[in-house]
């Protein structure tokens, strides 16, 4: 709103607004207003859950340190959710397509999240909604997500066109007409534009490949969805596992955002132009500060966690912004540690079923699951095939180190951009 504020007095030829209306302007601001809104208003909130006995049940999972957390409340995700909302509001451009799908998603996965705590706290029913409910929801974000970017006028991309100089050096173009497409960005690759249509004629199918196509997109962007919002909330095990990691995807998400908005970048980069992109910096800068903030309560040792309301609408985030700006193919790199953290439950549930199956006995492949706590525990079995003994690693250490790997991850997915 402030935006349109600003828009107006520099119409009338008030000096120095039109400062205000910069991307990198906006960005900061939204950045300073969203981390000031969740350091300030979180010890308020955190004092409101605490007096509504809003603190979820804790497993016994013979962990060092695990009973201190008894007492300590959840549904924190309010902070992030309220801190993301506020700024978006002020800064954005309210009219722009992608910030009412990044909108839609944050409030669609608060709501589901916050409903999902509020059973497992208030019902006793440390399950949570079903989870047919969760998978219901999140596939029709997903869907609507991808008919809204099949469909909308508005979605639209000038491609890139690479001619050759006499020095033997590629210049990029792109097109002055703006198209609608289904392209997407594959890492790694020079030629680095998939078309989901394409995929049709590679099938061979020639009737009805527009049906074809968008079913095709429809889900894969509702396995993205669901994937990425799941793994954050299995990654939320720890304190400030889940906010710092997804501040660190942020980054790169926002960097990535910016360099498809910026004509002479993506020309540079040889990357797809996307208009309208750049008002996702503004939001990624929101992001950023909203769950930096609340590492400042969230952070060893927790005076409040996030619980689904925060896990499953970060993780949301994530994905449904990686979509808008078309690197969806990048986030088992960006999201490694999220990855790697639901594979290990998958791992140890499959392996577990197999051999309980086969022996009448279930094994483990990790000491326990998700892998942050494999960590808390001594010589697991992966430990045990080098013969080397291992002591628990304290909570705040694995977390700053998985922080650490997030960092590399997302460096390296900023890197594929010249890295073909």
């Amino acid at each position: 709103m402030l935006y349109y504020l600003f828009d107006a007095l520099m119409r009338q030829g008030v000096p120095g607004m039109g400062a205000f209306t910069y991307i990198s302007t906006r960005a900061a601001l939204a950045f300073i207003t969203s981390l000031l809104i969740s350091t300030f208003i979180g010890s308020k909130i955190i004092d409101w859950l605490r007096s509504k006995q809003m603190s979820d049940a804790i497993r016994p999972l013979d962990i060092e340190g695990q009973m201190a957390k008894v007492g300590t409340p959840t549904m924190g995700g309010i902070i992030i959710i309220i801190a993301i909302i506020i700024p978006t509001l002020l800064f954005n451009k309210l009219n722009n397509l992608y910030i009412i799908l990044m909108m839609i998603t944050t409030i669609a996965l608060g709501v589901l999240g916050f409903a999902d705590d509020y059973v497992k706290v208030f019902k006793k029913n440390k399950e949570g909604i079903h989870g047919r409910y969760k998978l219901i929801a999140q596939l029709g974000l997903g869907a609507l997500v991808a008919i809204v970017l099949l469909t909308s006028p508005a979605v639209v991309i000038k491609e890139n066109i690479t001619t050759e100089t006499i020095d033997k050096q590629l210049v990029v173009t792109h097109s002055n007409v703006e198209t609608r497409s289904t392209q997407t960005t594959i890492p790694f690759v020079k030629n680095n534009n998939l078309d989901y249509g394409d995929l049709a004629k590679v099938l061979g199918i020639d009737q009805n490949s527009e049906v074809f196509t968008i079913l095709l997109v429809v889900l894969i962007f509702v396995f993205i969805v669901m994937a990425v919002s799941n793994s954050a909330n299995l990654t939320d095990g720890l304190d400030g596992l889940a906010a710092g990691s997804s501040a660190i995807i942020g980054v790169a998400l926002g960097i990535l955002a910016y360099v498809s908005s910026h004509i002479e970048m993506a020309s540079y980069l040889n990357i797809m132009f996307i208009p309208g992109a750049e008002e996702l910096v503004i939001f990624a800068a929101t992001f950023i500060g909203a769950t930096v903030g609340f590492l400042w309560y969230n952070s060893y040792p927790a005076q409040v966690f996030m619980g689904d309301t925060g896990s499953l609408t970060l993780g949301g985030i994530i994905a449904v912004y990686a979509i808008i700006i078309r690197k969806e193919l990048l986030l088992p790199i960006l999201c490694g540690v999220f990855l790697v953290e639901a594979l290990s439950v998958i791992i140890q549930t499959s392996y577990f079923k197999y051999t309980k199956k086969k022996t009448g006995t279930g094994r483990r492949v990790f000491k326990m699951s998700p892998l942050h706590h494999h960590f808390q525990k001594p010589a697991g079995v992966v430990d045990a095939l080098f013969q080397s003994p291992r002591r628990p690693i304290a909570e705040a250490k694995i977390t700053v180190r998985f922080w650490l790997v997030g960092i590399l991850l997302a460096v390296l997915s900023i890197v594929t951009l010249k890295l073909r």
